[in-house]
């Protein structure tokens, strides 16, 4: 069920009080009320729906996807709005309920999502998806340095990822800290129980370990490496010092009753319109990307495996 049935029982439900609530009947009104002047009845104009994780701060999402909805809206010929998500789980929620149809999920929200949504396709990812990174990042009076070998050095310190549902800041540098340290779950290997930013996304990460919060964190690549060329804080306070190996993560899943509420092809043709997305454009920019390609549920079953193997997921 898609959000615009949510939106007619609400409507309803409100127009039924009204006329009660003023000492109306309902079973009274007009049935002509909802005509056009020629008689006939006015069409029920269909919005597609976009969201996204909220994996930075949610004022700057919404003036970037407002762009990218204004591109799919002009490509897909469907007016198309974006809805923020508070959080991740809330992204995967509004999916699951209907209340949106393609959302820019994570690789750990987007394998939920589309487990929760029988039918529902992993249907595009940014040319860089296929091969995402992590960072560990540290404050700079750690004395921490880039390094090729895992550092073990951190053990002591204090570390915060980003938000638990996060690929990028909470999945897989959980993942990489238990293969380098004889799978021992960060919880009981680091001297202190590490963090998570609930809010902010993997700013908040950046800015938690510039600010020296936590000595040290788990990082989305390219939040990092664009802030470090945006932030003067997080450049003169923050290091780099260890890169995961590659994984699967980003990309845009749909829901399957888009082919009912807007005709059959229409996933398809949302599919053609992100890969279409003009280099330099603001909808590439909306999620950081140069270029995207066309992606499928089976390119993140590593994502899923692993969740499931740390038991965040049940198969």
């Amino acid at each position: 069920m898609l959000k615009r049935s949510f939106f007619r029982v609400g409507l309803a439900a409100v127009t039924t009080l009204a006329l009660v609530g003023c000492g109306g009947d309902p079973s009274t009104a007009d049935p002509n009320d909802n005509a056009s002047a020629d008689g006939t009845a006015e069409a029920e104009t269909e919005t597609f729906y976009l969201s996204a994780i909220p994996d930075e701060k949610i004022t700057d999402q919404k003036v970037k996807f407002d762009k990218l909805a204004s591109y799919l809206t002009e490509s897909l010929g469907v007016e198309t709005e974006f809805v923020f998500s508070k959080d991740y789980a809330d992204s995967v929620t509004k999916f699951k309920n209907g209340e949106v149809h393609l959302v820019w999920f994570g690789g750990l929200s987007g394998v939920q999502a589309r487990m929760a949504v029988p039918g529902s396709q992993a249907i595009a990812q940014g040319k860089a998806d296929p091969k995402y990174k992590s960072y560990i990042i540290a404050n700079k009076s750690t004395g921490l340095e880039l390094a090729e070998e895992f550092p073990q050095a951190i053990k002591g310190m204090t570390f915060t990822f980003g938000s638990p549902g996060s690929t990028s800041g909470r999945l897989m540098p959980t993942y990489f800290i238990m293969q380098n340290n004889g799978g021992v779950h960060p919880d009981e290997w680091f001297s202190e129980k590490p963090g998570f930013q609930m809010s902010g996304g993997h700013v908040a990460t950046a800015n938690a370990v510039a600010d020296g919060t936590y000595q040290t964190g788990g990082i989305n690549y390219k939040t990092y490496d664009s802030l470090v060329e945006s932030d003067p804080k997080i450049a003169q306070n923050t290091v780099k010092i260890w890169t995961t190996p590659f994984y699967a993560d980003y990309n845009f899943t749909i829901h399957p009753d888009v082919e009912n509420a807007f005709g059959e092809g229409f996933v398809k043709k949302a599919q053609d319109a992100l890969i279409a997305a003009p280099a330099g454009s603001d909808a590439l920019k909306a999620i950081n990307r140069e270029s995207i390609i066309r992606a499928t549920n089976e390119d993140f079953d590593g994502i899923k495996d692993t969740a499931i193997q740390m038991g965040l997921i049940e198969e």
